[in-house]
């Protein structure tokens, strides 16, 4: 596979397939306005320094996505969000600087099809042909995630989405944080549970009780929504890992700061590794709430995705971190 990687968890804004007419080129600079005077209040988890045992040699895993050789790594403390970036968040960011996101810029953004009223799906060409259940629909954003008539006023707890790795890049500079690197969010996410596939153990539903937001029945034809939720969920759904982060296995993909490398166990540093060689696509953690094991099994804390830094999607997000207090 190549460098950029597992196409089945999203689309890709360049991919062939994935144009509209009338779509223009994100043109305008992600930076430019300055940052908070004082740095957003985040509700912080504190995370020690230590070691513990990163990725997975396990035969469900993707060997293709590099999740593999496992390996122990040596991490310095820090603080990361407990909870994904929200809209009211996001939203505190756009009134403050007037940011326009990439999603608004190119004039669309990838919705999952059956999310996508029937009218408005027969004004959209043709689907990305690897991943025919995404659709690039028109004026589709952050504050209308499925598209025209779709808001986000009655799911400001939810996670934003339509962020591309660069808007997330411009949030980070105004919030005065920074996207976790691929070791700080899985460190964090496994909360202390070393060589687990979840957060919370090795079973998906231990005693039957839904620990995250994935898809429940057929994919992509039917979702039962039986774990409470069809589309995202609030960022404080279901309960937290040892070190107090919340959804960090589904609801929504989160970008981490690394370029993506298939070859990233074997060619980083046992110490805070982080794959910074440029390659076409950034790293993505954690799965989303269209996951399911019968063709994206890659809501497990080793699993890991990638999109080019310029894709928005309706099951994209991101949290953030900082370097640890003294």
């Amino acid at each position: 596979m190549s460098d950029s990687a597992p196409r089945c968890c999203a689309g890709r804004r360049t991919d062939d397939g994935a144009t509209l007419e009338g779509a223009r080129p994100a043109t305008e600079p992600t930076e430019g306005f300055p940052a908070r005077k004082r740095p957003v209040s985040f509700a912080w988890c504190a995370i020690p320094p230590g070691r513990f045992r990163m990725g997975s040699d396990d035969p469900e895993g993707f060997a293709e996505d590099g999740e593999g050789p496992a390996r122990t790594v040596a991490m310095s403390g820090f603080e990361i969000a407990a909870y994904t970036v929200t809209n009211a968040q996001f939203a505190e960011f756009i009134r403050a600087t007037g940011f326009v996101t990439e999603a608004e810029r190119y004039n669309w953004s990838f919705v999952f099809r059956g999310s996508v009223p029937e009218a408005l799906k027969r004004r959209i060409p043709r689907a990305p042909p690897q991943t025919p259940w995404w659709l690039p629909v028109p004026h589709a954003y952050w504050a209308q995630p499925e598209g025209p008539g779709s808001t986000v006023l009655d799911r400001l707890d939810h996670p934003v989405v339509h962020v591309s790795w660069n808007d997330a890049q411009a949030y980070c500079r105004w919030a005065r944080a920074r996207l976790p690197s691929e070791a700080q969010w899985e460190y964090a996410a496994r909360g202390g549970l070393d060589g687990r596939a979840f957060p919370w153990g090795d079973e998906l539903t231990p005693a039957g009780e839904h620990r995250c937001n994935v898809w429940q029945g057929d994919f992509p034809i039917r979702n039962t929504g039986e774990d409470g939720h069809l589309g995202t969920a609030p960022v404080g759904a279901y309960v937290p890992n040892g070190f107090g982060l919340y959804n960090v296995a589904g609801n929504v993909w989160e970008w981490c700061s690394d370029y993506f490398s298939p070859r990233y166990h074997r060619e980083t540093s046992e110490a805070d590794p982080v794959f910074v060689a440029p390659m076409p696509a950034h790293s993505l953690r954690g799965g989303s709430f269209l996951c399911h094991r019968s063709y994206c099994n890659r809501y497990r804390v080793a699993a890991r995705s990638s999109n080019t830094p310029d894709t928005s999607a309706s099951n994209i997000g991101f949290r953030v971190v900082r370097a640890g207090e003294g």
